[in-house]
């Protein structure tokens, strides 16, 4: 089964709808209709809750992670195996270090498909197959 790999910037993307948040709203549907997992590291949730909390306040953060909650996305935690591969994947190819763990996601298996609207991850697309949501 396919699995899907957010990454915050389709995440963002999906509650600000903007320019790819259908592609977003389908493969969370597929979830749904159990044709497809979808999951997120830790790391990367963490910086959407960090990046809302900056943009809209504690309050907005709050309800929009109960909101993401209604999704059952599988939120993989940043075990020390993980993180120590997120920090070669950010020496050897100058990913940043959160985006490293995505794509560590990713690389788990040729089933996982990283979904992202970050084109930093364009130096990475020979490490796993990754998915890009049109620029804005």
């Amino acid at each position: 089964m396919i699995v899907f790999v957010l990454d915050s910037s389709a995440v963002l993307r999906f509650l600000d709808k903007e320019a790819g948040w259908h592609r977003i709203a389908a493969i969370l549907q597929a979830k749904k209709d159990r044709t497809a997992e979808v999951t997120i590291s830790a790391i990367q949730f963490g910086e959407i809750a960090g990046i809302v909390r900056k943009k809209a306040g504690a309050h907005v953060q709050k309800r929009t992670l109960e909101d993401l909650s209604f999704f059952q996305l599988s939120v993989e935690p940043a075990t020390g195996k993980r993180a120590v591969h997120a920090a070669e994947i950010k020496e050897d190819r100058k990913l940043p270090y959160a985006d490293a763990f995505a794509l560590d996601l990713a690389m788990d298996s040729p089933d996982h498909v990283l979904v992202t609207a970050d084109y930093d991850f364009k130096n990475v697309a020979d490490l796993a197959r990754i998915e890009f949501l049109p620029s804005k």
